[in-house]
């Protein structure tokens, strides 16, 4: 396929209108090869936008309703007896699919959300003392209610550091409620495949490969050192958080049509891949302590 990362934004840009900025941030996720964390309110398209994207990208997709009662089996699979083999086999879980959306993970008890943690880190599952590789790529959308709801287990920071990204869809503009009403949106059950998975490498292995001067790395060296000395900052930033800045950048770089990266770029990603993780000592949000580390070590906020 000879798809450009432009018309497949152009393409999901469709699907949700008017939420360029965010689209372009998950799709960096996506090529990031991480994971995204959407914390928002039900009914503005989070499904919607998961579904569109995993027909765009030409994968399988399934959507797990995290709730109380889901066990780890659920999600990754479980041993059953095969009376024919006189063996237990394996039967694979939704995990298993290329795009997967775990709806409202944290109503999902502590247990459920840790049997993600392995699958999200290194894309694979063990079960029975076996290890199964999960297809590549592979990309976890998971959605958060607001934490002043009831009913919800917060997410504890292992599980948080594995998402490279965090954001909001939000609610729609004026014009584009006005469209969503006039029906010319389009939905995602009416998309074609524009990309498929051997296409897919090959774009996140040219974001790995993407240029980062020196000077660059030394400005995310600087981000992380801070973030662990400041004393507004009780948990500062980790290997892997730096690491997903780093990939974040690339990809919001590599989706500009370029082949290196700019200051710019870093300030594009810097809050939705360190406002959660990073945690505040203080009375402060996650958002407004990156924008102040940014401030103080840059000289530039988001």
């Amino acid at each position: 396929m000879t798809v450009s990362p432009a018309a497949l934004l152009d393409a999901l840009g469709e699907v949700l209108l008017d939420k360029e900025r965010t689209l372009r941030l998950i799709l960096s996720g996506f090529l990031a090869g991480g994971h995204v964390l959407v914390e928002d309110v039900p009914g503005v398209g989070k499904t919607t936008l998961s579904l569109g994207l995993a027909r765009l990208l030409g994968l399988d997709f399934a959507r797990v309703q995290m709730t109380a009662d889901l066990l780890p089996g659920d999600i990754l699979g479980s041993s059953l007896f095969d009376p024919r083999e006189q063996r237990f086999v394996f039967h694979r879980g939704p995990i298993f699919h290329a795009v997967v959306l775990m709806d409202e993970i944290n109503r999902a008890s502590p247990r459920s959300q840790s049997a993600l943690l392995e699958a999200m880190a290194e894309g694979q599952v063990s079960a029975d003392g076996q290890s199964f590789p999960l297809p590549k790529p592979f990309f976890v959308i998971a959605t958060q209610n607001p934490q002043e709801h009831a009913g919800v287990f917060p997410l504890p920071e292992s599980q948080l550091d594995r998402f490279t990204l965090r954001l909001s869809l939000g609610y729609p503009s004026h014009e584009a409620e006005r469209r969503l009403l006039a029906g010319e949106n389009r939905r995602p059950a009416d998309l074609k495949a524009l990309a498929d998975a051997a296409l897919l490498r090959q774009w996140q292995a040219e974001v790995a490969a993407l240029f980062l001067s020196p000077e660059l790395q030394e400005m995310l060296l600087a981000l992380a050192q801070r973030s662990r000395e400041d004393a507004r900052v009780r948990i500062g930033l980790s290997p892997r958080g730096l690491l997903a800045l780093k990939a974040s950048a690339q990809a919001w770089a590599f989706l500009a049509g370029r082949d290196f990266v700019t200051p710019d770029d870093l300030r594009a990603v810097t809050v939705p891949v360190l406002g959660h993780r990073l945690l505040s000592s203080a009375s402060l949000g996650g958002d407004e302590l990156t924008a102040l580390l940014m401030q103080d070590t840059w000289g530039f906020g988001p």
